[in-house]
């Protein structure tokens, strides 16, 4: 390559990596570096838990102060076979620990690359993906025959690895590379440097997905195993690959990935995501209109590559949200959902698969469903689920915290044993393992919902009014009251929930600012009901069921609402939140999920069909699910719920919907009209 082209691909690179920098800020590389505390064996003591929990029961807890890792006794550990979650448990609880896995040394020091490799798809469309090898000393790559790990990213490959980008790149790939692997990073069909026009998760770039595993599996360079990494988009474009089933593939870890993209993000509770969605198809339009590198070399296929993001951007992107603002089609669930959505073809995905999610990120509720809808049908499967937005979750910086090593080597771990055949001592990590707020230890576990948890309600009690006149939580008899929520049009601008529905960039921005840890202003903006102060500490985990009993002028409304650790001091600080429009309050049984009979996930079906108005002066029930978390509320401390009718900038009514929002909506409580909290503890 001459000097001129050289100089070239370098301004691109540095331009694309100047632009995504501008959208979304990098987080410092955790791919080499440990963050957190070291982490050596747990201690008895820490292993034991809190309470009466032994070693071996079904949950360990142990606290980031004790630094433990992963090499330690662990009851509720998972073996690597496509036993269930809990039959790994109960044969790892009898077997002897095994000694701490360490991370092997590199092969190789160094890496070579190639840019922009030609993928056509069965149409005819052109895709391409940059390949990482390890270089031998002559800086050429390496002509072994090697386990390939392929990224599939809409964010630009050029830019992830310039840099710009690693916020949303996670490990670096080197890190693998020089351990005798062969990174390929893909631009889906329509992003980047690749043809074609883009639809999000369609159908098309599925088989696209599926289509470049193969592709690599069969290449000269590569020995026909394959993995995949990446996070959010390239977390979700992994599981929609294992559901191809293709050639080679063997295992996958994906990040932050959804499961429902309408109820986890789109349109959670019926009101259309205007915090994230925009943000984020900006993202994508934007890193699509940098010029190819291989554009000097071809300016032909350079330019169709820009034509077809253009009409991309005409014939998706604008239409899809307009359309769902003013109440067409994309603002109810339905086959455009149902085929972006990995939940509908998880059943296919049949090879092991570790999940990184987050307890305050975008996908809070669709990471665990796919751990569990994996787990039940006896894949091999990991979670670690810890106090992360969508950028946090996406570096991966903060995984070390958990006790088994930064994400590189957590990488390593499961490739080597699944591509390579070494041992990769995963026994040794829990199938779940997820931090607790509240006490900010770390809870090792075999099952996300396991039969040690019982279902409790807290029941609302009283009146509760605008300012802070709080009403009761109570598990025992309620009485009546009214709580009149009021429609004020700038509740949630400045709380957890505006963070974590933004991916995250404001706190990176203002990451001290009190209310993003204190929710007791907000909470003046709605009303909210409280339990006295706790005498022993209560434990829940997973999602949980608001019902509460309303009536509206209009027939309709929002109900947005938070479940909350008051401590003695005041400060509130928000445990997780659900959102809920009354005209879709339909309950489809069948999908919802129980415990000891009482509801803990409901199930709406968002249709354009099911929607119907509350008639006025009615009062009826409408379940809010509460997005899944696992938190504790210390003695002295008290559980609150607290309801406000917006959540900015989160959730916005379709324009048709507007005006019947911005009403004040009753919240009934009594023995006649049962408004309750349920949850699932131990």
């Amino acid at each position: 390559m001459n000097d001129l082209t050289t100089r070239r691909r370098s301004v691109a690179a540095l331009a694309a990596a100047a632009l995504i920098a501008a959208l979304v800020l990098p987080a410092a590389d955790a791919a080499t570096d440990r963050r957190g505390p070291a982490s050596p064996a747990p201690t008895a003591a820490t292993a034991a838990g809190t309470g009466n929990r032994a070693a071996g029961a079904p949950d360990q807890r142990f606290a980031p102060s004790a630094e433990v890792r992963a090499g330690g006794t662990s009851g509720t550990a998972a073996g690597a076979g496509k036993a269930s979650g809990q039959g790994q448990a109960k044969s790892a609880a009898k077997a002897a620990p095994s000694a701490p896995w360490t991370p092997r040394a590199a092969d190789y020091t160094a890496t070579a690359t190639t840019r922009d490799l030609a993928i056509t798809m069965d149409d005819g469309v052109v895709l391409r993906g940059d390949l990482v090898r390890p270089a031998g000393a002559d800086g050429k790559p390496v002509t072994t025959r090697l386990p390939v790990i392929v990224t599939i990213t809409a964010y630009n490959k050029t830019v992830l690895s310039a840099g710009a980008g690693a916020t949303l790149a996670g490990a670096d790939p080197a890190y693998l590379v020089k351990r005798g692997y062969a990174q390929l990073t893909v631009d889906a069909r329509g992003t980047g440097s690749s043809q074609g026009q883009w639809g999000a998760f369609s159908a098309r770039e599925g088989k696209d997905a599926g289509a470049i595993v193969t592709w690599a599996a069969r290449q000269p360079w590569s020995n026909g195993s394959v993995g995949m990494t990446g996070a959010s988009y390239m977390g979700i474009s992994q599981l929609f690959a294992a559901a191809r089933k293709p050639q080679g593939l063997k295992a996958i870890f994906p990040q932050v990935p959804a499961a429902d993209v309408y109820r986890d993000v789109v349109a959670s509770g019926g009101q259309i995501d205007v915090g994230f969605i925009p943000l984020w198809l900006g993202l994508v339009t934007a890193a699509g209109v940098v010029p190819p590198a291989y554009g000097l070399q071809e300016p032909q296929a350079g330019l169709k590559m820009a034509l077809d993001h253009l009409m991309g951007g005409l014939n998706f992107t604008l239409p899809l949200a307009g359309k769902a603002l003013l109440g067409g089609d994309p603002a109810y669930d339905g086959p455009f959902y149902r085929e972006r959505s990995p939940i509908e073809v998880l059943d296919n995905v049949t090879v092991p698969t570790f999940l990184v999610g987050g307890e305050f990120d975008l996908f809070q509720r669709g990471t665990p469903l796919v751990f569990e809808r994996l787990q039940q049908r006896g894949v091999p499967a990991k979670l670690i689920l810890g106090p992360w937005d969508h950028l946090q979750g996406s570096a991966g910086a903060e995984v070390v915290k958990a006790g088994y090593g930064p994400l590189n080597e957590l990488q390593l771990r499961w490739f080597d044993q699944y591509l390579k055949g070494r041992d990769g001592k995963l026994d040794q990590i829990a199938p779940l393992t997820y931090y607790e707020q509240g006490s900010g230890a770390w809870v090792r576990k075999a099952r996300w919902i396991d039969s040690d948890l019982r279902a409790r309600s807290f029941q609302l009690s009283g009146s509760a009014s605008l300012g802070g006149k709080a009403g009761t939580l109570t598990t025992g008899t309620p009485a009546a009251g009214l709580a009149v929520v009021p429609p004020v049009p700038v509740t949630g601008l400045c709380t957890r929930s505006a963070n974590q529905w933004t991916a995250g960039l404001p706190a990176m921005l203002l990451k001290d600012l009190p209310c993003f840890k204190d929710n007791k202003l907000n909470d003046l903006g709605g009303v909210t009901f409280d339990t006295a102060p706790m005498t022993k500490a209560v434990r829940f985990q997973g999602p949980l069921d608001a019902r509460l009993y309303v009536s509206t002028p209009s027939g309709d409304g929002m109900l947005s609402v938070a479940v909350e650790d008051v401590a003695p001091d005041g400060t509130v600080s928000r445990i997780s939140g659900g959102w809920q429009t009354i005209a879709h309050r339909a309950l489809d049984k069948s999908r919802s999920r129980y415990l000891d009979g009482k509801l803990l996930q409901p199930y709406h079906p968002f249709t354009r069909a099911a929607k119907a108005k509350l008639p006025r002066g009615q009062v009826a029930p409408v379940d809010v699910e509460i997005f899944p978390t696992g938190a504790v509320i210390a003695p002295g401390h008290r559980l609150r719920i607290s309801v406000q009718a917006f959540d900015v900038p989160h959730l916005l009514s379709t324009v048709p919907d507007l005006v019947g929002h911005l009403v004040p909506v009753t919240i009934h409580t009594g023995p006649s009209t049962p408004s309750s909290l349920t949850m699932a503890v131990r």
